[in-house]
């Protein structure tokens, strides 16, 4: 069976609008589902599409690269835990990155041997290697960082913004070249610079920016796309391309205004500051100490509460609590207390990584409010329970110029009347600087791991409390 070319199209028309409801879908938790529902049916449809085409001539290699990608992505699905979903997504978006390259590469040499080759067509081979190269390399980097491969602080030298600067143009100069006279080294040269445009990036970033850095990439990938669509002649695959470019963009765009920061130092590298301020505020804090305390004084404030606030981080993802935290969030609710859960743009390690967690043990959404919505709450509220989470408490991004969290928005935790906070160790977040909030007069830290302590408060509530 062959599709004829208007079939072809119309079954590209029903994906792309399957696609398009698919992020509609996506924009709210109640309906992710169905926006995932969605963008399955969308893809199937245009694989069969595109392998049912007059263009298809031979099915053995699609063949395989299907059966080995669903096998890989099958193994993935099974054993890939949802904290490391944002290593996942990165490792992704290289691939992505790296399929743009090689079929931007593999047309060239086809099209010059069949002597085929026109400016048209070899600038479009160069905006998908260029894009491709990055998109692959600062993906690499990323997945690096995430996993603790790199260190997740930023990585700067003196001089870095120039010679980004340098290696761009140079990398521009090279396209135009190949656009021009399709010089085959001139393609080698330009590829090798767009690899290394992507490291140079991505290194500077620091860990708490890491889930803009995420975004950024998603787009990157999406514009990978969209070049390969032009390069293969495949309208589905530009529109779709266009569609994660500038979704992922515009998410880009919303986290930066959230965080304080140009979404200018993202596309171009080097979030926070230099480093070389004086002795920070954090460093005359440490010197007062912290207090601890334990599940039962915890349980002393909560159970009587009126308001409670919980603070979910990316310790919450590691000890996986968030069940926990559900039955806890029931038990407090059967006392009359008030519960909402707090989510910071960048909590975690990519967009939205609580509100999945948080969705996947079914609190409910009216429950879960963002920054803005719930930093005017903290004022009245009894408890503010922070489970995991560090820098996007820390008020040091308010007070501590030297700090490189500086002019990030928080949560206004410390404006609660009693802050309790679940930590496994002083250790710094991922940030790598201390919180001031711990050295608060009305915050305790209680150490332990996120579902033990969690799962300590449920049991004690259940046993009548203190």
């Amino acid at each position: 069976m062959q599709l004829s070319a208007n079939a072809q199209a119309l079954a590209y028309l029903v994906s792309a609008i399957l696609f398009i409801l698919a992020l509609k879908g996506l924009t709210h938790p109640a309906t992710a589902r169905r926006g995932n529902y969605y963008g399955m049916l969308g893809m199937l449809i245009a694989i069969a599409a595109t392998l049912l085409g007059a263009e298809v001539k031979s099915y053995g290699f699609i063949i395989a690269g299907i059966a080995a990608g669903g096998v890989i992505g099958a193994i993935l699905a099974a054993r890939v835990r949802m904290t490391a979903m944002p290593q996942l997504v990165a490792a992704l978006h290289s691939f992505v990155g790296l399929a743009a390259v090689l079929v931007a590469v593999g047309t060239f040499l086809n099209r010059r041997e069949a002597g085929l080759l026109n400016p048209v067509l070899m600038g479009e081979l160069s905006a998908g290697i260029v894009i491709g190269a990055i998109t692959f390399t600062g993906s690499v980097v990323a997945f690096g960082k995430l996993q603790g491969l790199i260190s997740g602080a930023p990585v700067r030298f003196r001089g870095q913004h120039v010679l980004n600067a340098a290696i761009a143009i140079v990398t521009i100069g090279l396209a135009v070249h190949f656009a021009s006279t399709g010089s085959a080294v001139s393609l080698g040269v330009m590829t090798a610079l767009a690899l290394l445009i992507g490291v140079t990036l991505i290194i500077p970033i620091g860990g708490a920016d890491m889930p803009v850095i995420i975004s950024m990439l998603n787009s990157y990938s999406g514009w990978a796309a969209a070049a390969t669509g032009f390069t293969l002649h495949n309208n589905l695959l530009i529109i779709v391309g266009a569609l994660v470019g500038f979704s992922g963009a515009i998410l880009s765009l919303i986290m930066c205004r959230a965080m304080n920061r140009s979404i200018f130092n993202v596309v171009f590298g080097g979030f926070g500051s230099s480093g070389a301020a004086e002795a920070s505020a954090a460093t005359a804090a440490a010197e007062k100490g912290v207090k601890a305390a334990s599940v039962e004084d915890v349980i002393y404030w909560t159970e009587d509460a009126d308001k409670v606030i919980i603070v979910p981080g990316y310790g919450m993802a590691v000890a996986q609590a968030q069940h926990a935290l559900k039955e806890l969030m029931d038990l407090l609710e059967e006392r009359g207390v008030k519960v909402l859960f707090a989510i910071h743009p960048v909590a975690g390690r990519m967009p939205g990584h609580m509100n999945v967690l948080l969705a996947e043990a079914d609190i409910p959404y009216d429950h879960v409010l963002e920054m803005d919505e719930v930093n005017p709450e903290f004022p009245t509220a009894d408890v503010a329970l922070v489970v995991g989470a560090n820098d996007v408490t820390n008020p040091a991004a308010r007070s501590d110029p030297s700090s490189p969290i500086y002019g990030m928005p928080i949560l206004d935790v410390g404006k609660a009347r009693q802050v309790y906070v679940i930590k496994r160790s002083m250790r710094p977040g991922y940030a790598g600087v201390d919180n001031l909030l711990y050295y608060q007069d009305n915050c305790s830290l209680v150490f332990g791991d996120a579902k033990d302590v969690c799962e300590g408060l449920v049991n004690a509530l259940k046993g009548g409390g203190h």
